[in-house]
Formats: structure tokens, sequence, C-alpha cells
């Protein structure tokens, strides 16, 4: 059989992801012309006065994918390598994902190509404002509903709020998800994504027939979904024993003290130099063995060529799309049970959807009814997926799909075509 092309760039793994699982579910050709591709890209220019007076243009994007089933909803990221075909293939996921945990959301996705590390305060916030006043025509609590992302945070979702409630007259906190609290953000959605993972890698211990506490965990990408989802595990009982970021890598065989990294990634920013632990160049992290392996870090980071050396029997998707098509074909082949991205981190947009509820009613909950809420969620979603799973005897990514490509296509069947 001839080689299958490797995905030159998210968009086209995304649409191989697509096509793999259509034609495992006999999807129509209407339909699926009707929802493989955005309904609408918006590509921006932004101007900004930098701090040294000069005058720097960035470009930044926002697709809205989907809202057949509501209104467009994914993440912001500030990246220097963000582009739109990243962003296009971040929204398709995100219309998966949104109709695999079954809210009532279609995919967006947003991003501005730039180095926020090298940027000031009143840079990023100039930048923000300016991009907000530009895409200013997509987005609305009924319409496209912006999260944070990569190198985004509460602060970022605040300015997009108070530039969009400013042109309106009236505070709309529900424009966006992922708010300070004290702007109508919600209590346990910082540390959603990172607790949906772990209560889907609960899921896959339990359906493996593993014991989770003394399980050697590896975390690649020790940011805030990483560093959840590792601590998570930690309290549980399992020994993380290397974890990384992009400073580097550390490793202790006998597992990490993950409060300890945690407080010395806060207060340092870096995992290097970290007591009780060695420090490994970032290809060995993969190939040490481990029960779990959690790439939570950035697109296609496991690809043809360090695929192989993989040893783990499960790896969760905290990332969005880190395996390559061909990364993923290895690993199954190997017997990996993967937990892909699009059930394994929406523990994030099902927070944002929470939020978004609470703002709507002006009724907000406690974490703890919020975590029993999300762990429901993330709960009877991987029962959804296994369930297909071991029905059809496709893989765990292919189910996932064939369950939110089912849902959004009976969605857009029923609504028909205008006019």
């Amino acid at each position: 059989m001839p080689t299958t092309h490797i995905a030159e760039n998210a968009h086209e793994l995304a649409l191989q992801n697509f096509d793999t699982a259509a034609n495992a579910m006999d999807l129509d050709p209407d339909t699926r012309e009707r929802i493989k591709y955005p309904e609408r890209v918006l590509t921006v220019s932004i101007p900004v006065r930098m701090d040294n007076g000069r005058v720097h243009r960035f470009e930044g994007f926002r697709v809205q994918h989907s809202t057949a089933r509501g209104p467009a909803k994914g993440g912001i990221r500030f990246h220097p390598q963000v582009t739109l075909d990243e962003v296009k293939a971040l929204a398709t996921w995100m219309t998966w994902k949104c109709a695999v945990v079954n809210i009532p959301f279609g995919g967006g996705k947003g991003g501005i190509t730039c180095d926020p590390k090298h940027m000031s305060q009143i840079e990023l916030e100039h930048m923000t404002r300016r991009y907000t006043s530009a895409i200013l025509p997509l987005i609305g609590p009924e319409q496209d509903i912006p999260a944070p992302d990569v190198y985004t945070n509460p602060q970022t979702m605040a300015w997009i709020m108070d530039t969009y409630s400013m042109t309106k007259g009236y505070s709309i906190p529900g424009v966006v998800t992922g708010k300070p609290l004290s702007l109508g953000g919600s209590l346990g959605r910082n540390e959603a994504t990172g607790r949906g993972v772990y209560y889907t890698v609960e899921s896959a211990c339990e359906h493996l027939k593993m014991h989770l506490h003394g399980a050697r965990v590896i975390v690649q990408g020790f940011g805030n979904a990483g560093s959840v989802a590792a601590e998570l595990l930690y309290k549980a009982g399992a020994h993380i024993i290397a974890v990384s970021d992009s400073t580097g890598c550390i490793y202790n065989r006998a597992g990490l003290n993950i409060p300890e990294v945690i407080q010395m990634k806060s207060l340092c920013g870096h995992l290097e130099g970290f007591p009780d632990a060695e420090a490994i160049l970032p290809q060995e992290m993969f190939a040490l063995e481990c029960d779990i392996l959690v790439p939570a870090a950035l697109e296609n980071m496991i690809h043809e060529a360090n695929a192989a050396s993989v040893n783990a029997r499960i790896v969760a998707e905290a990332a969005n799309g880190p395996l390559t098509p061909a990364a993923d074909r290895i690993l199954q082949d190997k017997g990996t049970f993967i937990i892909p991205d699009i059930l394994c981190n929406a523990g994030g947009v099902t927070v944002s959807y929470f939020e978004w509820v609470q703002d709507t009613q002006h009724l907000f909950w406690d974490a703890k009814d919020i975590y029993k809420r999300l762990e429901h969620v993330m709960k009877v979603s991987f029962n959804d997926v296994l369930k297909i799973h071991t029905e059809r005897k496709v893989p765990m990514r292919i189910a996932a799909n064939m369950l939110g490509i089912g849902r959004v296509a009976e969605a857009v069947q029923i609504r028909g075509i205008y006019p």
C-alpha cells in the first residue's frame, strides 16, 4: 500500500482526520460539503504603537468553523508561529470537541502572530483591544465567544470584554469566557482543561484495568493544562517521572515532587535547575518507559520520526493535535491506547460553557458543583466514545470524530439550507 501523505500543516491534519471518520461512518457527500470547511474566515491587520514610539503591524485571525449547533466557541492565542491554517485547524477541532461533549456550541478560534514574551503589558493591551475592534462584527455572546489559549489569560479576556462592552454602551460579560472572577468569570475555569484530562485518564485506566496509583507518568508541556493534570495525577498517587516546558526537561526515575515543581515554575518561570532531578533532552523524554504520556504543548510534537520510540500504554492528548497522522498509525500499531484531543482536553470548553450559562443567568455556582458537573460530562463523553470504539472496532480518535461529526451532521440536516 502507498504511504499516506504526512500533513504539512495543522489544517491538513484536521481534514485528514475528518475524511477518515466521515469514510468510516459513510457520511453522504452533500453533508460533507456543508460541514468540512469553515463558515467564515477573517484576517485582520493590527497596527500598534509600540513603547519605542514606532508603529508595528501585527496580523490576526478569527475563524468560525461551524455555528450549526450554537455560537462559535474557541480560544485566542498569541504566538510567533500562529498562521491562518493553524487557526482553521483549531476551529475545526473545536467544532467536533463541543459536539463530543454535547454542549450547544460550534467551533471557532482566533490568534495573532506575535511574540508576547517580548512585549510589555501596555503593548499587549493595545494589540488586544485593536484586534477586538477588528473582529467586532464576528463576536458576541450569541455569535462567537472567545476564550484564553496559548499565551493569553483572564486579563486578555478582560480587555476583550471591556472593548466589546464599550462599543455597546453596557457591560456584556458573556462575550468571552475565562474572565477574572470579578468580571463574571467562573470558579474552576483555570484548571478545567487539566482536570478534564485527569478525568479521562482515570476512565481509561478503569477501562484498561490499570492502577492509576503508582503509574509512571510523563507530561510534555508544563503550562496550564499540563501542570494541573500533573498535580491531580500526583495527588492520585501516580509517579510523575518527567516534565518539560519550553526551557527544558527534568527527570527523576522515582518521581518528581509536583507541588514543588509548580512552585518553582511560578517563581522562576522555568524548570531548569530543579533540585532532585536531572536535565534530559526533549527527544529523550518521549523514549522513557512509562504508563501514561500526556503531550500538553503544541501541535505535531509526536511525529513519524519519534513516534516509534514512545513507550507508553496510554497517550492522553492534553494539547490540540499533538500527534501527526503518521504518528497516530505507529502508536495504534503498537497497541497504545490514545485518548484523542477532542475528548481529552474538552474540559476547558465545558467549563467555558458553564461560565457562559452562569453569566446568562446572573447566577454563579460553587467550585464543588462545577467539578461534579465537569466530571459527569467528561466521563459520559468518554463512555460515548468508548462505545463506538468497541462496537465499531475503530481507533478512539476515529470514534471521537464519528461522534462529533455525527452530531454536527444531524444538526445541519435537520436545519436544512437557507434559502
